[in-house]
């Protein structure tokens, strides 16, 4: 299909792009941006002016719930949400049930996804079999299945002899590994410790639980070319620890989730079960530090942390309530509000969530590393057009993912995506 979309500004963080033009799709790729070829005839053209056109974003964390818990989310709802948010291209964590473990598992996945034509999945392998943290996967065989990388999604490594046997194994063979840094024994608990946690009865989860697995981490991996990538940091001590990495020269990335980055511990109000979270919800100078971070690029990326949660299992007792929220058709959205309130450039806000994912995947996308993430002739035409001067009530009721819980709902939050497109094909618009 031929598209056109008219009069648009065209904002590609990637290169630095911003200008008002038109842009040109044909055979799944941007054909021309500003005058396309006197030859060229839309099938559909779509009037984008006072809107933005930009690279449709690349979330590294979303969960899409199958196989094994079809009663939160399927591929068919949470890939119409994550179109529904801008996101044309996705990373799920491994700890489906059956656990992300097998060749077949993720072929089956990939297959699955590539049928409904939504936005281009790219699956994570877990690091270890069935997640217990003992038993390395057959990581040659799940990255010929598509596996981008390997992690353990929330659980964390039984031993740190395991871990860095796992370590020292990914190196060999040039795989990334993702890791949320949690101390097993530490970071048990629902809510962070500090006064609040005290206040309201529930179990802490302390900041040293995740500066001790960053301390771990960084030591096992110094020396080695190992590719570690962080996911979800919450505290400012361990962003302190990050940026140390980082000038030492360690090979490191690192996330945050929009939940982190706008929420604290204070938005658990009255035991709202929405906003049990992991990581859990931190003191405002973890906010802060983490948004400073992101800023100035000590973080790499801004991630939904997509999990969908059934209702059922969000009506219980703040402690007992299963942890998650669904997120991604928040994410663009997010990034827009925290540019805004922050003063942080635009152009920066919206590379959080496009090309600096994709330079966190890096190699392991292959030949779309070039082609995703970012706007530019020749690109593949995965793109959104955002509606600025739009902002919306989130109504947990119209989003689009299978469960509703959102610890955002009556929020207001600026930006709304009116069409997204995929390879080429308008997957998504907005009546």
């Amino acid at each position: 299909m031929n598209i056109l979309l008219r009069q648009g500004r065209v904002i590609d963080p990637a290169s630095g792009l911003d200008q008002v033009c038109d842009v040109a799709i044909a055979a799944g790729k941007v054909l021309a941006i500003g005058q396309a070829p006197s030859d060229f005839v839309p099938d559909h053209t779509i009037d984008a002016s006072g809107c933005w056109v930009l690279p449709g974003l690349v979330d590294l964390a979303v969960r899409l719930r199958e196989p094994g818990h079809e009663h939160e989310g399927m591929l068919q709802t949470e890939m119409q949400a994550a179109v529904a948010g801008g996101v044309t291209s996705l990373v799920c964590p491994p700890d489906t049930d059956p656990v992300l473990d097998e060749q077949g598992l993720v072929e089956m996945l990939k297959f699955r996804s590539k049928k409904l034509r939504k936005a281009r999945l790219f699956p994570m392998g877990a690091l270890t079999v069935g997640l217990k943290g003992e038993v390395l996967t057959e990581m040659a065989e799940l990255t010929e299945s598509g596996c981008v990388a390997f992690g353990q999604a929330d659980v964390p490594m039984g031993s740190t002899q395991a871990l860095q046997r796992a370590l020292s194994y990914a190196n060999t063979f040039g795989y990334a590994v993702w890791l949320r840094p949690q101390d097993k024994d530490l970071g048990k608990g629902v809510a962070a410790s500090g006064a609040l946690a005290t206040r309201m009865g529930l179990t802490g989860v302390p900041v040293a639980a995740e500066t001790i697995a960053l301390h771990t981490i960084f030591e096992l991996i110094r020396g080695s070319q190992t590719r570690v990538h962080l996911c979800r940091l919450s505290s400012a001590a361990g962003v302190e620890l990050l940026r140390q990495a980082k000038a030492q020269g360690l090979n490191v990335t690192a996330d945050v989730s929009i939940h982190s980055l706008l929420l604290t511990e204070d938005d658990i109000g009255f035991f709202d079960s929405s906003a049990r979270l992991i990581p859990p919800l931190r003191q405002k100078r973890d906010r802060d530090a983490l948004s400073a971070a992101l800023a100035d690029g000590t973080i790499d990326a801004l991630v939904s942390d997509h999990t969908p949660v059934e209702e059922d299992a969000k009506v219980k007792p703040f402690a007992e309530a299963e942890a998650g929220a669904s997120a991604v058709e928040l994410l663009l959205s997010a990034a827009i509000h925290w540019s805004q309130t922050e003063n942080v450039p635009l152009m920066r806000a919206l590379q959080v969530v496009t090309s600096a994912p994709v330079g966190v995947l890096g190699t392991a996308l292959g030949q779309q590393q070039t082609q995703i993430g970012c706007l530019s002739v020749g690109s593949l035409a995965d793109l959104c057009v955002v509606d600025p001067q739009q902002s919306w009530r989130v109504e947990p009721a119209a989003l689009h993912s299978q469960a509703k819980s959102t610890p955002f709902a009556g929020s207001t939050l600026p930006a709304r995506v009116r069409h997204t497109v995929v390879d080429g094909k308008l997957v998504f618009s907005r009546s």
